[in-house]
Formats: C-alpha cells, sequence, structure tokens
C-alpha cells in the first residue's frame, strides 16, 4: 500500500496532548499504512525560518519547520488569518489584504516545498489541509512531484464574486488545479467553487465534480463532509456524569434547564447575535424566565487581533446588559466564560443541557453540533438549534434549523426548545444519532483517501461524458458522502423523518 503524507499547518507530534478529533484520524490513517505528518512545529524563531525538526513513533515520521517571527506574522496572523479567514467567511468587509503579508505567505508555502519534496516518493498518497496551504499542490508539481495530491478544505468555500475580489485571486486559487481531488465540506461548497473556475478561472466544467482548466489541467472535485468519533464521545459525555466540574455545574443550577454553547471565540460565530437572540427570548417568553440559564464558554483566540479584542468587549457588554435587565437574587440568566475545560467536561456539559445552541454566521461544519448530537443522553436527549449557515445544517436534519440573523426567529426557537416534549425530542435525536454513527470520522476520511487514490481522469471525455459514467460506478468523487437532506424550519413540530 503507498505512504501516507499528511501535511498540514500544524502537526500533532507525539509529546503534544492535541485531542482533537481530526488530529485522532488522521494519526489513525498513517498508522495503517505508516507515513509522514509535514507541517510547522508551533515554534517560533527571532530570527530565521527553517529549523527542521524530526521524530518517529509508532511507525509515523513527523517532520516539522520552526517560522520566524516575520513569516509568521505574514504568513499565518497575517494573510492566511486576517486575508483569507474573513474572505472565506463571507467578512470582505474584514479582508485585510497587503502585497507584504501575501507574500510572506507564498515565502511560507514555498519553504514547505523545498522542505517536503525531497522527502517524497513517487508513490506516495500526499493529502495538504486548509486554506494556510492552497498553494503548495502547485510549488510541489514545479518542483517536479508527480505522485497523488489531495486537498481538504475544512472551511467554507465563498462566492465566486467574492474571490474574485481578492487581488491575485487567480494566481492563488489556480493552485488548486494541481491538486488530483479538491475536497470540500458540502456540495454547495463544490457548486460555488465550480462556479469560480468557470467564470473567474476560464475553465470548464465537465461534469459535476470533475472540471478542466484554463491550461488543460483535469481534476476531480467533491463534497466530504467531516464528521466526529462519534463512540468515543458519546462514551466520554456518558463517562463525565460523575466528575467533579459535571456534578458543580448541575448543582449550580438548582433544578434550571441549560442551554450551551461553546465556541471559540470568533466573528464567525454568530455570538453577538446569540446574546441578543437570548435577551429577546427573555424578554418576549416571560412565562419562560428564570426556567433556563444559558452558559457561553468562548475561549479566547487570536487575542492580538483588534477585530477579536473588539468582539471581546461586545460580548462582555451584552452579558452585563443581560443580566443587569433579568436577572433575580437567585438566579443569573447568563454565564460567559473565556477559558478552555477539558473535552471529557465538555462533552458532560453537553449531556447535561436541554439546548445546545449553534448559530454561526458561516460554517464550513461546525463540529461541536455533531459532538452536541453524540454526547446526549438517548432516553433523556437535549434539542439541537442549528443556524441554517453551518454546514452541518445539511445533515443534522433533526435540529431545529435558525437564521442566526433573525434574532426573534431564534428566541421563539429557544422557547420552542425548552418546552418541547421528550418523544419529539427522542426522535429528532435519533434521526440524528443514527447519521453520525453510520458516518463518523473514520469513515470521512477513508472516503476522501479512496476517492484520491481513484482519482485518475484519463477516461474522461472532452465532453464530460466519461467522466459522468466514472461518477456513476465510482459513487464518491464529485458528491456528497451523505445524501441532500431538506432544512427543516425550527417551528416545523414534527419529527424529521430518515
Amino acid at each position: 500500500m503507498s505512504r501516507l503524507v499528511i501535511v498540514s499547518n500544524r502537526v500533532a507530534v507525539p509529546d503534544e496532548s492535541r485531542p482533537g478529533g481530526l488530529a485522532v484520524a488522521l494519526q489513525a490513517a498513517l498508522e495503517e499504512t505508516g507515513g509522514l505528518w509535514f507541517g510547522w512545529s508551533g515554534r517560533i524563531d527571532p530570527e530565521e525560518s527553517g529549523r527542521v525538526r524530526t521524530q518517529t513513533a509508532r511507525g509515523i515520521e513527523y517532520v516539522t519547520l520552526d517560522l520566524s517571527e516575520q513569516d509568521h506574522a505574514h504568513y499565518y496572523n497575517g494573510f492566511a488569518n486576517r486575508t483569507l479567514w474573513p474572505l472565506l467567511h463571507f467578512r470582505v468587509d474584514l479582508v485585510d489584504y497587503s502585497r507584504e503579508t501575501y507574500a510572506g505567505y507564498l515565502r511560507v508555502n514555498q519553504l514547505f516545498a523545498d522542505t517536503l519534496a525531497p522527502l517524497l516518493r513517487e508513490d506516495d498518497i500526499v493529502w495538504i489541509h486548509d486554506y494556510h496551504l492552497i498553494p503548495l499542490g502547485l510549488l510541489l508539481r514545479e518542483r517536479g512531484i508527480k505522485c497523488k495530491l489531495g486537498f481538504f478544505l475544512h472551511v467554507p468555500m465563498p462566492s465566486s464574486d467574492l474571490l474574485a475580489a481578492l487581488p491575485n485571486h487567480a494566481r492563488l486559487f489556480e493552485g488548486l488545479s494541481s491538486y488530483d481531488l479538491v475536497g470540500f465540506q458540502t456540495e454547495r461548497d463544490l457548486e460555488r467553487f465550480q462556479d469560480y473556475v468557470r467564470l473567474y478561472g476560464r475553465g470548464r466544467v465537465l461534469a459535476y465534480g470533475v472540471l478542466e482548466t484554463e491550461h488543460s489541467r483535469r481534476l476531480r472535485a467533491g463534497a466530504f463532509p467531516i464528521s466526529i468519533d462519534t463512540a468515543r464521545i458519546a462514551k466520554l459525555a456518558a463517562d463525565a456524569v460523575g466528575k467533579a466540574s459535571v456534578r458543580r455545574l448541575s448543582d449550580s443550577l438548582s433544578g434550571r434547564q441549560l442551554a450551551i454553547g461553546v465556541d471559540r471565540l470568533d466573528y464567525s460565530k454568530g455570538i453577538p447575535e446569540r446574546f441578543r437572540a437570548y435577551g429577546d427570548y427573555l424578554e418576549r417568553h416571560r412565562d419562560q424566565r428564570g426556567r433556563l440559564t444559558y452558559l457561553q464558554i468562548a475561549p479566547v483566540s487570536r487575542g492580538e487581533v483588534v477585530e477579536y479584542q473588539t468582539l471581546r468587549h461586545e460580548l462582555e457588554r451584552l452579558t452585563g446588559h443581560i443580566n443587569g435587565t433579568y436577572a433575580d437574587a437567585d438566579w443569573t440568566p447568563m454565564r460567559y466564560v473565556n477559558r478552555n475545560y477539558p473535552h471529557a467536561s465538555l462533552s458532560g456539559f453537553f449531556r447535561l443541557a436541554r439546548v445546545g445552541l449553534v448559530t454561526p454566521l458561516r460554517d464550513g461544519m461546525n463540529l461541536v453540533a455533531k459532538e452536541f448530537v453524540a454526547a446526549q443522553d438517548p432516553h433523556n436527549p437535549g434539542v439541537l438549534l442549528l443556524s441554517a449557515f453551518a454546514g452541518a445544517a445539511r445533515e443534522l436534519d433533526g435540529a431545529l434549523i435558525v437564521n442566526p440573523y433573525d434574532t426573534q426567529g431564534v428566541s421563539d426557537a429557544l422557547a420552542t426548545a425548552v418546552d418541547m416534549p421528550l418523544a419529539e425530542r427522542q426522535a429528532r435525536w435519533n434521526s440524528m444519532m443514527q447519521r453520525l454513527q453510520s458516518h463518523d470520522i473514520t469513515a470521512w476520511r477513508r472516503t476522501f483517501l479512496n476517492a484520491l487514490r481513484d482519482s485518475d481522469l484519463d477516461s474522461v471525455d472532452s465532453d464530460g461524458s466519461g467522466g459522468e459514467r466514472r461518477r456513476q460506478s465510482a459513487g464518491e468523487v464529485g458528491v456528497s458522502a451523505l445524501p441532500k437532506r431538506p432544512l427543516q424550519r425550527a417551528d416545523d413540530p414534527r419529527p424529521a423523518a430518515h
């Protein structure tokens, strides 16, 4: 079997505690075939990029690079997170573009290519992850690499008109044509990419998920919705019931129901809009006032960036206003916490909650939504409120789907969740849990890697007919790993069909 090579911005090296589901899945994939994990070490050298660190454990070789302060500032804090991140989340108003940070982004990708290329073998399968490394495939091809290259975009793909607003967009996104397979979270993301290739890349869509660029380079693209380690999360949550932190939270509620939100502190997560909706819920649904406590956990990220500092101040102001307006002597409506909790504790918090609030303004997938579902008690499950603009809304059809911009709509859905009968909660939860059990993180990465290994395009005719025949027979590339499901309105009283 071909060796697998994973490339990502950060590497989950053996001596670091990084128990995230994606890291676990990629580690398992590497252990199956033996392989190499390559990326940034997370270390910043005051002066120079490029120091290589290597270690081996359980048949996996880990190769990482240090970055200089300047390269880290331009590549990571600059172009990746102040230009691409807002652009890819539809926030053109927050895009901060400069030629200097773009040059730094390319410089680090070139450093990755120069270091990685000599380590690759002709029959390797190379899987590159996320927006930090979009140009890497093209740079590897320029260095003579001919093995299979796959790319997966974890964040949304915006409309072609938004992408075209970025200076040098053609050069940057042309790099995606160097991959044999480009994966997206949803079919809508795939469709937007195809529109971009056709409208701004001067290419052609030969068949659904089969594209040809202006320079006659052909590639495949598909929707591969990422998932979670469903069984592990369910067990964590069940085991966490007796944990001291979970018991303390339960005791502090004094018999009230719990609504919970867990998000990295980021403007894409729609947290201010969610806070306003909760305030509206308390104002308009007075019969439920005092029955629900809302806990928002929002660890600070990118705290040195002005936009994130402004967001934090706004959330603190909104929390103070809501509590000052609606609190009683024995009840505080909102608890807002800027700290991390162990994964086991979070799973226990999810299991305790009657309502999960996942209302991003835009999200590629949102695994918190899936973890909330997996953590529930099957006998007494909670209700998920989920933004229509999260990729997970295409799969979790038992959620109450809401528009995060509709303050009263979200507050009404919250009231519906608080009073939802047990039988309906169970029906909705069963529908979602069956999906998560059949399509977990292992199924996701195996589906993508199988599609990458089978991504040859020799049989595609110029009119796309061969590609269409191949798509129908393969059943994996260019189509979602799961069937489309209609979005269900928050006010639809029927249990979701499954």
